[in-house]
């Protein structure tokens, strides 16, 4: 059977909007991601007593288990106990969790590639710690941790896929959803995998791009 572009066509309006949807819920959950990864770094950096042995249960629950599983227990769990969460909420709040386990990785791993040396040095300056950590640690933690940063955004975007699950018309739900009306298969994934596209690759662009300024900038090797 011949590609149809007619459907292409008449699909488009649909995948555009099912496209802003996951970029918003999608850029929602990374953004709670990043305050969740960066709190749990300090925590550890801090090592702070409790706060640190609860971060590590939390990092380690949600690294270890699937975004899918996640989203089941929140929108469907929950509300066995009368907790109920709408769909949107759902799924930025299990993409935060989730990405939160990861970022915290990330930048724990940046952080602790800086020496302790550096910061020896810095005290012994006359440096505060807020001054130490602000002029000296952070800077170089970030050209470390640039690359694996941008890899799990990536990767998080790459996980609203599973969002179909739970009801939301994303781009997978509404692929699925025209393949079931109009059996229209290989039209309606081309146009699944060219918004992916439209999506993932900026931000692999960027993301090069970033890690690059930051090493010229002198925060590199």
């Amino acid at each position: 059977m011949a590609f149809d572009l007619q459907a292409i066509q008449e699909y488009l309006p649909l995948y555009k909007e099912a496209f802003l949807l996951t970029v918003r819920i999608g850029f929602e959950g990374i953004l709670i991601a990043f305050l969740l990864g960066i709190l749990c770094a300090l925590i550890e950096y801090r090592r702070i007593p409790v706060l640190r042995q609860l971060t590590a249960v939390y990092v380690e629950l949600f690294r270890n288990t699937p975004l899918l599983v996640q989203l089941f227990f929140i929108y469907f769990g929950l509300p066995k106990i009368g907790i109920s969460i709408a769909a949107e909420t759902c799924g930025r709040l299990g993409l935060g969790l989730l990405g939160g386990a990861y970022m915290a990785e990330a930048f724990k791993s940046a952080l602790s590639s800086v020496e302790p040396i550096q910061r020896e040095s810095a005290i012994s300056l006359g440096m505060s710690e807020t001054q130490c950590f602000r002029y000296v640690i952070l800077p170089q933690a970030i050209s470390v941790g640039v690359p694996g940063i941008v890899a799990n955004v990536i990767f998080l975007l790459k996980e609203t896929s599973v969002f179909s699950a739970i009801s939301l018309m994303d781009l997978m739900f509404t692929a699925k959803d025209l393949i079931g009306l109009y059996y229209k298969t290989t039209e309606c994934l081309t146009l699944l995998v060219i918004f992916y596209l439209f999506m993932l690759l900026p931000v692999s662009i960027l993301g090069s791009f970033a890690e690059k300024r930051v090493r010229y900038a002198g925060f590199g090797d």
